[in-house]
């Protein structure tokens, strides 16, 4: 059990964000990754659409890689399916909204939050519940930006067509004087340096993919299921749309670049509707 691997979703590529701080902080363990790029984006859909998705990745997962815990890396799928596999899966099941947000409310001085998102994870309205959770003092001005999953799967992250679409996205938190902004989808963390201008030197950026990783590692060590045998560690990728654009950004972002990308087609993740 200790080197089965931990399992990774996501609807593109921004979950690799996640994976990323999973390999910084566990480099013992096997990893698996799917990107589910064919059916992005997950905003627009509907939370029985993203639910689905959500239960056919994880069934694949745990079919063919056997994964000892399964992170949601993607806040759409957090939003709609987190408590839903949670109670399906035989597994421990870490979402990034409930630890992203916790992180947020930790870090604001003035009780004044802001979240950028996709449209499914803005309309959920999880963040803000999770954030008036920990302090009911707390106001959150939620965005929805799904140009910026666009720009991030296309690995257009510093241009100078990047830099105005991200300042176009951020306009409306202007004046709103919040401290703290939570880059609410696992793509933002690629357009960190572009976000940051855009929304001043002065606002803390909260990234929930590194919280969602301290939470992975602490039920691992909770469950004595931390890899410690030494053994080489393996990190295997799937992905359903293009591997050559999957393996360019995750080449470029990850510090350990892809060996080999698997594609996936959208039918071999169309199994049972149950998860076994």
């Amino acid at each position: 059990m200790q080197t089965d691997p931990i399992g990774l979703m996501d609807s593109g590529v921004g979950g690799l964000t996640v994976l990323k701080e999973v390999q910084r902080l566990l480099p013992a363990e096997n990893t698996v990754f799917l990107g589910d790029q064919a059916r992005l984006p997950y905003g627009p859909r509907t939370v029985e659409e993203v639910t689905t998705f959500t239960r056919q990745i994880a069934t694949y997962l745990r079919q063919h890689a056997n994964i000892k815990i399964f992170v949601i890396a993607c806040n759409t799928a957090t939003a709609a399916a987190l408590t839903q596999m949670q109670s399906e899966l035989p597994v421990p099941v870490v979402g990034v909204i409930a630890p992203g947000a916790t992180t947020a409310a930790k870090v604001t001085k003035n009780h004044k939050i802001g979240v950028i998102a996709t449209e499914g994870t803005v309309k959920s309205g999880q963040y803000q519940q999770d954030i008036l959770a920990v302090d009911a003092q707390n106001q959150v001005v939620s965005v929805a930006c799904p140009q910026l999953v666009t720009l991030a799967e296309h690995n257009d992250l510093t241009s100078a067509h990047a830099q105005e679409v991200v300042a176009q996205n951020l306009a409306p938190f202007q004046g709103t004087d919040i401290d703290t902004l939570v880059m609410g989808c696992t793509h933002f963390p690629l357009l960190r340096d572009a976000i940051q201008r855009a929304i001043g030197p002065d606002v803390t950026l909260v990234d929930p993919g590194v919280s969602a990783a301290e939470q992975t590692a602490a039920i691992l060590k909770d469950k004595h299921e931390l890899n410690t045998t030494g053994q080489p560690v393996t990190a295997t990728y799937y992905t359903t749309g293009d591997v050559d654009q999957f393996n360019q950004l995750a080449s470029e972002w990850l510090d350990i670049a892809p060996k080999h990308v698997t594609h996936l087609d959208v039918s071999t993740l169309a199994t049972p509707a149950e998860v076994e």
